[in-house]
């Protein structure tokens, strides 16, 4: 990774770092996806952070849980660095497996709120909004059913995915989550790359392994006594367009009142892409802006924001706007 001087057009290349170099635990990757989670999720998807280091009947932890847009149950597993990986017992993926087949039992609110979710509000009081006579497990409740109604979920934890965090991952990992997912099991790897530019001031940046289109490229092949890993195409994480691409194609503009759904909330779309909020002026994404006002980990980002003057929302307008492209395609 290089940083960019504006004024002199010049770079410098920042020194790649490790957690352990920076002397950061796995417990510290754990908060910031905790507090990131659209690191792993992306623009179109809503996610709710609802468990942490959740015990199963074995007495073993989940590190983090969550609940997406489609009503099922995100299981995320973080290991440091491939050390952290190798030194198990057992292989990561399996771990993971092992936890979600602990959730796939689960089929009732209440059970996920009184098991999960209540004791998480518990354990992060400060971080919501709360009314001193709810409970834990009643404001866990108003939390929950807020986000099945919004996202219009009409099925609880019909499925199970699973998502793995490294900075590092080995071989072996990489070639049987490949496998799995061929299978149609849905686990995802995403590799976090810290670069240090000075004493005090890190980047991470994070990189999504699996899954790819063309799982063949990650099996692990024999040629004599040797294991050899093909490399990997490159996939990018963002598979519809963005808020850049819209305003490029004159949808919505430098300018416009952007809404939230059933919200009262607005913000002004700035030449970036990014919006200036009415609440504090300030100037950050939609994303960023949509998971404040909602109070979730991500929020499907063009479903939730809409266009004040249409009255549609963001995902709507790119809709009708790619049919007509393809319309107007087939015609000619």
């Amino acid at each position: 990774m290089y940083q960019l001087n504006l004024e002199s057009k010049s770079i410098a290349k920042l020194d790649e770092t490790t957690f352990k170099d920076l002397s950061m635990h796995e417990c510290d990757l754990e908060e910031i996806i905790r507090h990131n989670v659209d690191l792993i999720c992306g623009d179109e998807e809503s996610m709710l952070i609802i468990g942490q280091q959740v015990k199963n009947d074995r007495n073993a932890r989940s590190d983090l849980t969550a609940i997406d847009n489609n009503g099922d149950i995100v299981l995320i597993e973080l290991k440091r660095d491939k050390k952290d990986i190798l030194s198990r017992k057992e292989p990561f993926e399996f771990q993971a497996i092992r936890y979600a087949a602990a959730y796939a039992t689960l089929k009732s609110v209440d059970e996920l709120i009184q098991n999960v979710f209540a004791p998480y509000v518990e354990k992060h009081k400060g971080e919501f909004s709360t009314d001193a006579a709810l409970t834990s497990s009643e404001l866990a409740a108003r939390l929950l059913e807020d986000f099945i109604e919004r996202n219009e979920i009409t099925a609880l934890n019909e499925h199970q995915r699973i998502i793995l965090v490294a900075s590092e991952f080995d071989e072996q990992t990489l070639s049987a989550v490949a496998w799995l997912n061929r299978g149609g099991i849905d686990i995802g790897c995403y590799q976090v790359c810290l670069y240090l530019k000075e004493k005090d001031r890190a980047f991470l940046d994070m990189k999504k392994l699996l899954p790819v289109s063309q799982y063949e490229d990650f099996y692990i092949g024999i040629s004599g006594n040797n294991i050899v890993l093909k490399d990997r195409p490159k996939r990018s994480r963002q598979t519809l367009p963005n808020i850049t691409a819209m305003m490029s194609w004159g949808i919505v503009n430098k300018g416009d009142l952007i809404g939230v759904k059933d919200k009262e909330d607005t913000a002004i779309l700035q030449e970036d892409g990014y919006v200036k909020t009415d609440r504090t002026g300030e100037t950050i994404s939609l994303q960023q802006w949509l998971k404040r006002v909602m109070g979730w980990a991500s929020v499907d980002t063009y479903n939730f924001a809409v266009d004040m003057k249409t009255g549609k929302t963001l995902s709507r307008l790119r809709e009708e706007y790619m049919r007509n492209m393809q319309s107007g395609e087939s015609e000619g």
